[in-house]
């Protein structure tokens, strides 16, 4: 696939260089419209590969297949950090690997693809992005609100109160935090990420996975469509 040297320059462009940069365009308006081509093609093939799902079912998979988290995953297996223009701020805080940059630039780059060529092309691309996070139990979670699963679970197990312990490492600008996740005094899971929220999440998609009883953990669509 050829994409136009400078649409690509383009998708790469994030908005905090071109703001260091006499305000060169950035990647917004390809990412507008790399969200919408992104949404049918991935609409388009659950509705035809999963004939017997529902209409609430299919949004489930849905959303998974187009989150931030798993858009962040994509970017991450194809090395697209490196190559976005940053400006110096989001250089220094780690901008490369944080989730948000990572999926906007992909939904732009998936927008370039499309002005560069047709919607045909930028439709298998995205189904050969996409469609293997079906297979990915991890990526296909991305959605899940964990943290209120374990609420709910304690509740209903009356299991006490739930509390993460978090911890940090490296330094001001490179922080890795670990979050401990206890329940009633005892620890369960640990998780870690580039920021507290991350870390919390991780941690309670690990005990949800240990505290959940008689579901098949490689069942990835029964995983999705039964939060």
């Amino acid at each position: 696939m050829h994409i136009a040297p400078e649409t690509l320059r383009c998708a790469l462009t994030h908005r905090s260089y071109a703001y260091e940069n006499d305000g060169i365009p950035t990647n917004e308006r390809l990412e507008f419209l790399g969200d919408s081509v992104l949404g049918y093609a991935v609409t388009d093939y659950l509705f035809r590969t999963y004939p017997d799902l529902s209409e609430g079912d299919l949004a489930k998979l849905r959303s998974a297949l187009v989150s931030t988290r798993a858009l962040a995953r994509i970017a991450r297996g194809h090395d697209v950090g490196p190559h976005i223009s940053l400006g110096t701020g989001e250089l220094r805080t780690g901008g490369q690997d944080k989730d948000s940059i990572l999926a906007d630039t992909m939904e732009a780059l998936i927008g370039a693809a499309y002005l560069s060529t047709s919607f045909e092309t930028a439709r298998r691309l995205v189904l050969r992005l996409v469609v293997p996070l079906l297979s990915d139990a991890q990526a296909m979670s991305a959605g899940k609100d964990w943290k209120t699963t374990i609420q709910e679970i304690s509740a209903q197990r009356d299991l006490g109160e739930v509390r993460y312990v978090i911890e940090d490492s490296g330094p001001d600008h490179d922080k890795t935090f670990t979050a401990t996740l206890t329940i009633g005094g005892e620890s369960y899971a640990s998780g870690t990420g580039k920021s507290k929220k991350e870390a919390e999440r991780e941690a309670a998609r690990l005990t949800a996975s240990t505290l959940s009883t008689g579901s098949d953990g490689d069942d990835v669509l029964r995983a999705v469509l039964d939060r």
